[in-house]
């Protein structure tokens, strides 16, 4: 399976469990790969036989600033449903990224994955 793959794209989103995180937001950071079979975009160079991955960048980011969560399992969750729904995808891999989460020792990120196919 082909695969496109967006790193790094980044929102301030108001996801968490506690009140300072609700109020204040925080940057999150998605990373999602997109498993689709090139054969028709490459032969036709048609942008309508891929996922556009521009496209796919917004809707993240749309989720990333949209509905606050208190987990952002639910948030990696409904972006990978939401590009299933709107991306002829065979499987989509996205992880949610937290660098600033609120823990009390020192970290690098902490981070959720989740993998969805079309049914």
């Amino acid at each position: 399976m082909d695969r496109i793959t967006l790193t790094g794209v980044t929102a301030v989103g108001y996801h968490g469990v506690f009140d300072f995180e609700r109020r204040d937001g925080q940057p999150f950071v998605v990373d999602a790969v997109l498993y689709t079979d090139f054969t028709k975009a490459a032969e036709t160079d048609d942008l309508q036989y891929t996922a556009h991955y521009g496209e796919v960048a917004e809707l993240i980011t749309r989720h990333i600033e949209g509905e606050p969560l208190n987990l952002i399992e639910g948030l990696a969750v409904r972006i990978a449903e939401a590009i299933l729904e709107n991306y002829s995808v065979a499987a989509v891999d996205v992880t949610v990224h937290k660098p600033k989460a609120p823990i009390e020792v020192p970290f690098g990120d902490v981070t959720v994955s989740v993998h969805r196919e079309r049914s």
